[in-house]
């Protein structure tokens, strides 16, 4: 039966961050992912912010190079959705649906999903017009009428980069201020291609069966309902940290994972890292980092056990 010294679920920034580190000290590294390597990442038009890069390079491109340096370093990657882990005493089993693994550390990097609005309309029309990724599925819809649901740093970064597709880009927040950094709200302010409506909600989005046709609001202070045509709406209402595989214990209120500055879980053995811990603040760079510092306990905590083994 292999034992893998670390056994890493998830390949985004953290996840490889953290095979890199781990496989570089002299571990035996197994990365678990379900669909490709990157996680968010990979949607991402533009990496121009994560030191080093001499110049911009698109998210997948980024993706590419992480996972191409853990591979060098000897980190091992196995594509399988992981059904559920349980400890034990020489460390962990974990069960996937290509067959069991074993591990003497964890680490658990599944990073984070995007939030829906739930209203009438949204399910019948993904990929009809609605999306959650501007740079995905920004170029098909050049020239047509766009609305942004959303109102933090995402919701207007995406907003910018689809208004150099069409000159009619809405943004919708249902507070009367956004909640992104500033140099993002002042952008949107002096683009003239971006209107905001703000103070509202989406009702529901409505289509003709094939797609997207128009969207109706309700106005937060007046209870007012409003409808306006549009051909696309992009989504940016939050995330939701991937982490139904979990205890409820291992948890905060808003289901991200509980660690310590070391990553370590109430588990031992266990930890986590990036996007699905309670990180004050998510971008590449603080993930990469939450993945080295997990790696590297997670290879002092071996040490550690297996000193008082052979003791």
């Amino acid at each position: 039966m292999d034992v893998f010294d670390i056994v890493i679920v998830g390949s985004g920034a953290a996840g490889m961050s953290a095979a890199q580190y781990g496989a570089r000290a002299g571990r035996t590294v197994l990365v678990l992912e379900q669909l490709a390597p990157g996680g968010q990442c990979m949607y991402i038009e533009s990496v121009e912010n994560y030191p080093g890069l001499e110049k911009a390079i698109s998210g997948y491109e980024f993706a590419e190079r992480l996972e191409k340096q853990a591979k060098d370093f000897g980190a091992r990657t196995v594509y399988a959705q992981v059904l559920g882990f349980t400890k034990e005493n020489t460390g962990f089993s974990v069960t996937t649906n290509e067959g069991t693994y074993h591990a003497k550390t964890l680490i658990w990097a599944t990073g984070a999903q995007h939030r829906h609005l739930d209203v009438p309309g949204e399910q019948k029309y993904q990929g009809k017009g609605i999306s959650y990724c501007g740079t995905c599925d920004g170029p098909f819809f050049k020239n047509k009428k766009i609305l942004v649901a959303g109102g933090g740093d995402t919701a207007l970064t995406d907003a910018l980069y689809l208004s150099k597709l069409t000159p009619t880009i809405t943004i919708c927040h249902r507070k009367d201020r956004f909640r992104a950094q500033e140099n993002l709200i002042e952008r949107v302010k002096n683009n003239k291609n971006i209107t905001t409506k703000m103070e509202q909600t989406i009702v529901s989005i409505d289509g003709d069966d094939n797609h997207v046709t128009s969207v109706t609001f309700k106005d937060t202070k007046d209870g007012s309902l409003s409808t306006e045509a549009f051909d696309a709406v992009f989504i940016f209402v939050g995330m939701l940290p991937k982490t139904e595989l979990l205890d409820t214990s291992l948890l905060d209120r808003n289901g991200y994972v509980l660690t310590n500055e070391k990553m370590e879980t109430a588990v031992p053995g266990l930890f986590s890292a990036g996007d699905v811990r309670n990180t004050p603040f998510r971008q590449l760079v603080t993930a990469a980092s939450d993945g080295a510092i997990a790696a590297h306990f997670a290879s002092e905590y071996i040490d550690i056990i297996e000193g008082h083994q052979y003791r």
